[in-house]
């Protein structure tokens, strides 16, 4: 790929690049919708990535093109001025990524100037696969490598989160720019400092499978965070004081963490069935979460953490204990998905077709990755021919549009 994007930038503007950056798209591993909570979230890069190749203009024009949507044959490139920057009205435009990365380092105090640009994207669009963080944090790494800013990882990391959240106004959280810059499998702490830990874990094979279903995270967002405030004003009212020193009235507010269902049980019934099921949710999905991350840092876990994170019978718990980590991790990622179609109403039918083709077709387990209400699912299996196999038989039956079987990648890195 990286041959072929400097190719196509020399066809584009008849000279070669300065520099060429990449950053991988993610798996929505654990912990799915609960990043903008202020929750830990666990991610996994792939080895399908985004590239960007830049060189330096001596004028404040920016002239960026996109070699996907050029192969789509829809409108390509993008030209504005650095110092007159905005973003377009138009919907879903590429290059208001490129005109929010430049913002937000402008206004954080990084000089930028002109450049000529070349996108080019393994990552799908709208596919649960983190497209549009891949994109934010491989410009804004071109571009610090482009003039020499001297970012951290955890800079570039932070100021795409700005670009996407504060200036495109995309209500999302941290996982996706997080996961891009750092790489690996990555237990990301979604409150200030924002640490994140690179797990050492690299137990089995993912496998993805595109549904073929674009959803929008711009618009599942808003309506599930509306959601839970409804129940936390309930809550609110009729909660004692020391569980409302634990709570609040936005969603990212509450002392999660802190919060057990065993605690807020009593007062559930007067909250109405969604607003019931999004607090549920989240209580439920943190829970196993931490289960899984003792398990994904090697450290032992008993039979009694099992029945309570997953909500199995001692009987069931044994088995899994017994199975070892890959096949209890597979555990969570589908209890995670039921919890995620049942309490958080962001599956479809089609998503769960997917997730139960591919157990049938030996995966350890299965969920969706992303928002939801389309996108891909990702299963965990043994080894690249089981994963390969269940890829092709889930595929032979129509039940999606594309998939690969993946493997764990470095984060955000420049070629050259």
């Amino acid at each position: 790929m990286l041959n072929t994007v400097i190719n196509e930038f020399r066809k584009m503007y008849g000279e070669g690049p300065e520099v060429v950056c990449s950053a991988p798209g993610r798996l929505d591993f654990l912990n799915t919708h609960q990043d903008y909570k202020g929750l830990p979230v666990v991610s996994v890069a792939i080895n399908l990535r985004t590239y960007v190749a830049l060189k330096r203009l001596n004028e404040s024009k920016v002239r960026i093109a996109s070699g996907n949507l050029l192969d789509e044959g829809a409108e390509y490139i993008d030209e504005f001025s650095v110092v007159e920057n905005k973003l377009e009205s138009k919907y879903k435009w590429f290059g208001n990524y490129v005109r929010a990365a430049i913002i937000a380092l402008r206004q954080a105090g990084y000089k930028v100037g002109g450049f000529i640009g070349w996108i080019r994207s393994e990552v799908p669009i709208a596919a649960g696969l983190g497209s549009s963080g891949t994109l934010l944090v491989s410009i804004i790494t071109a571009l610090n490598k482009l003039f020499n800013l001297q970012l951290s990882v955890k800079d570039i990391a932070e100021l795409a989160y700005i670009a996407e959240h504060d200036i495109m106004k995309i209500p999302c959280g941290r996982l996706d720019q997080y996961a891009s810059a750092f790489g690996g499998v990555a237990l990301i702490e979604t409150i200030p400092p924002y640490n994140v830990e690179v797990l050492k874990w690299s137990g089995g094979v993912f496998a993805v499978i595109d549904s073929g279903i674009k959803h929008s995270t711009a618009e599942i967002h808003p309506q599930r965070q509306r959601e839970i405030e409804e129940g936390l004003r309930k809550l609110m009212e009729v909660v004692p004081l020391n569980l409302r020193k634990l709570l609040g009235y936005r969603y990212w507010e509450p002392q999660w963490r802190e919060l057990k269902l065993e605690m807020l049980q009593p007062y559930l019934n007067s909250l109405d069935e969604k607003a019931r099921n999004r607090i549920v949710y989240t209580i439920k999905a943190h829970r196993s979460t931490m289960l899984a991350v003792k398990i994904l840092k090697g450290l032992e876990v008993t039979e009694q953490e099992i029945i309570s994170a997953l909500e199995v019978d001692p009987i069931k718990a044994r088995e899994l204990y017994l199975a070892g980590s890959q096949a209890l991790i597979g555990y969570v990622m589908t209890y995670q998905h039921k919890l995620l179609s049942d309490l958080y109403d962001v599956s479809l039918p089609e998503l769960d077709n997917i997730v139960n083709a591919l157990i049938e077709n030996g995966a350890y387990g299965a969920k969706l990755s992303g928002a939801g209400l389309g996108g891909c699912v990702i299963a965990l299996f043994s080894n690249e021919e089981k994963a390969q196999k269940a890829v092709e038989g889930v595929l032979s039956r129509k039940l999606g549009r594309q998939g690969w079987v993946v493997k764990v990648d470095i984060g955000t890195t420049c070629h050259m």
